[in-house]
């Protein structure tokens, strides 16, 4: 695929299938260059394949569907070009969408309620006079913030303290009730200089200093569930519980008072309200151990008892959505070796494995023995499917477009076996043609994360102007083992390297239409990272793009919004530990032409990494360029407008043109652009 070509790439959400097992929606998104924003509807899904998909809604920005457990409702989020996503609901059988809530920052999350009456919902509350809640102020006149917590940004969301996301209880419209008229003329003069709104009242459930996350109601609709770190001493760790509050209201208690440190995800009530599942990851005795760490899921009686594991913690990576499944189970999503697993668990124990193989499930929804499933693999970014006697059967074909006018070439799995015998698994993905290819050695983030076979547009993007991407999980990533991911613990930088390099003389020796004297490496974050520390002492690279960089954790401890602990668990917490394994240590070896790319609003790898890379690298005399984008943070490779994606592929391959030209992507005239 081409550049260009992004508005083809189309997500899927995960499912909400009705209650009848008939059908399923799901929010089909896509990057739109037009409103340079991400825009999309819901479609119906019936699992009956003589019935084609089909647009249900034509909102700017609908996600998030789910419906009423009597399925006479669909719920779901909002989005307007210049709004925040507010709550919605439509009846089931269709009709015009009612808004429900008109929340200042928006709602980010939401549940129903057993009776189908009510909603339960996050939102962040904007300190007064804070994100224009007094007209007139805007941010450079707010009053200065006095900052005494570790913990007070957070990427993609800038400040945090002063708008706690708290929890509200909503009444839901009668579906085909009489809707609500806004007062006029006399009407609206007798009702003085505020008239009334329209919408349901909303009625906050919580109210401490902190983030209240993944709300869910128990069977009996008469508490509320969710996540929060609300013990002693929270801001010098990251760890999180469960708690519950009275659906009407109250004071909220810790559902494991006694528990040691643990980062908890989500947790939900089994069908039969006798049990509660959870997702939590072990965190040590000073809650702060988060390295390598799988998530782990577990249950435990609902009315108070011990947690029992029921997942393998050290070779499953278990995340959500969680989803009831049967009277006393629950689905979810496992990491296992570069693809998401479906899984199924039951209280007692039992587990089995639903979807497997080279793809990626993004989340189910089941009804009765009927089990509907998001997914994205090697030749799409979305689709669903129903699982029918062990099997997946494909419901939807929204990659049509994408495969009709941009070239989608297959990963091939490779595994490379290292110095020390160690194996190195990932793909190379081949462009078309007798080559011989230059090549791109990429390096994923995480560094606990884990490239995929399922779609990859950077991949993609590559492949068609003429590289053979190399993609690898080296020691350090997820989806291996907790073994695997905590080989680099205080020595990153060591095995890790080793093994991305054995990966690309391994592919050199497996693919010969590759060129090994025509290599580029790259990567982002830890990728950035891990790149910079190669080119510091490898110098076989004809060119590197260093992206959104860990690039120098001394500095990162101060500035980064997870940096009050993250360098430190992961180099060890020493100025000596963190100096010798930090890139602008060995800056001085680089002799590598390299891009630095970097976001202006970047929170989690802040501007200053890149700034002080590329500096270090201009004053020594290498061939440097830094590509700054502004508005934009962490995720801008993933989640950045439409137009900045754009533009970062167009600078990439321009950088790739001038230091290793392909004959798709040929020598110009000028490199990345200036400022």
């Amino acid at each position: 695929m081409k550049a260009e070509q992004l508005p083809l790439l189309k997500s899927v959400s995960s499912p909400a299938a009705h209650p009848d097992g008939t059908r399923a929606v799901v929010a089909v998104t896509r990057p739109d260059f037009d409103a340079d924003a991400y825009v999309g509807q819901l479609w119906s899904v019936a699992f009956d394949p003589a019935v084609p998909p089909r647009r249900i809604t034509r909102g700017f920005r609908d996600t998030a569907p789910a419906f009423s457990p009597d399925g006479r409702v669909l719920a779901f989020l909002r989005a307007t070009p210049d709004g925040k996503p507010q709550l919605h609901v439509v009846e089931a059988d269709g009709g015009e969408p009612q808004a429900i809530t008109e929340q200042k920052l928006g709602v980010s999350e939401f549940s129903w309620s057993p009776d189908s009456r009510r909603i339960v919902f996050s939102t962040r509350v904007p300190e007064q006079g804070r994100y224009g809640t007094v007209d007139g102020v805007g941010p450079g006149s707010e009053d200065p913030r006095l900052i005494t917590d570790n913990q007070y940004r957070l990427n993609g969301l800038g400040y945090t303290a002063d708008k706690p996301a708290q929890l509200f209880v909503v009444d839901v419209p009668e579906p085909g009730a009489e809707p609500p008229v806004a007062p006029v003329g006399r009407a609206a003069k007798d009702n003085g200089a505020d008239p009334p709104s329209l919408l349901p009242t909303a009625v906050q459930l919580t109210f401490d200093d902190a983030d209240h996350t993944s709300p869910s109601f128990s069977r009996n609709g008469e508490s509320v569930y969710f996540v929060a770190s609300l013990h002693k001493g929270h801001d010098a760790d990251i760890a999180s519980g469960i708690y519950r509050v009275p659906g009407g209201g109250g004071e909220p208690e810790a559902v494991r008072p006694d528990a040691a440190p643990q980062s908890v995800h989500e947790a939900c009530e089994s069908i039969d309200g006798e049990w509660l599942f959870f997702t939590a990851q072990d965190l040590g005795d000073d809650g702060l151990d988060f390295v390598a760490r799988n998530t782990a899921l577990y249950v435990m009686p609902a009315r108070g008892g011990e947690a029992t594991m029921l997942s393998d913690m050290e070779n499953q990576d278990i995340s959500g959505p969680l989803e009831p499944f049967g009277a006393d189970g629950v689905l979810g999503l496992n990491a296992r070796r570069g693809s998401v697993e479906l899984v199924k668990w039951t209280a007692d124990g039992g587990s089995a494995v639903l979807l497997e193989g080279a793809r990626v499930a993004g989340g189910a929804s089941a009804v009765g023995g009927v089990v509907s499933v998001s997914f994205s693999d090697a030749s799409s970014n979305g689709e669903l499917g129903v699982l029918d006697q062990g099997g997946l059967r494909v419901l939807t074909d929204f990659a049509k477009a994408l495969r009709a006018e941009a070239t989608i070439l297959e990963p091939q799995e490779f595994t490379a076996t290292g110095k020390d015998g160690y194996p190195v698994h990932g793909w190379a993905v081949l462009p078309e043609g007798q080559g011989p290819h230059p090549v791109l050695l990429t390096i994923h983030g995480g560094p606990f994360a884990q490239y995929t076979a399922a779609f990859f547009d950077e991949a993609q993007v590559y492949a068609e102007a003429g590289y053979a991407v190399l993609m690898c999980n080296p020691r350090g990533s997820a989806g291996y083992g907790q073994a695997h991911g905590g080989a680099i613990k205080e020595k990153v930088g060591t095995v890790d390297m080793a093994d991305v390099l054995a990966f690309l003389d391994g592919a050199l020796d497996a693919f010969p239409l590759m060129d090994r004297e025509a290599i580029g490496i790259m990567g982002g974050s830890y990728g950035g990272y891990l790149t910079a520390w190669v080119i510091g002492h490898e110098h076989r690279f004809k060119a590197a793009i260093v992206e959104r960089g860990f690039l120098d954790p001394v500095s990162f401890e101060g500035s980064s919004d997870i940096g009050w602990f993250f360098g430190g668990q992961y180099t060890g917490g020493l100025p000596e530990q963190m100096a010798a394994q930090s890139p602008m240590a060995v800056v001085n070896g680089v002799q590598t032409p390299t891009l630095v790319i970097h976001s202006e609003n970047d929170l989690r790898c802040p501007v200053e990494q890149g700034q002080r890379y590329f500096a270090a690298l201009k004053a020594q005399g290498v061939e440097t360029a830094l590509l700054l984008f502004p508005g934009e943070d962490h995720e801008l490779s993933r989640s950045g407008t439409p137009h900045h994606r754009r533009r970062r592929f167009e600078q990439i391959l321009a950088w790739w043109a001038k230091y290793l030209p392909s004959a798709a992507n040929p020598s110009r005239e000028s490199g990345t652009a200036k400022s």
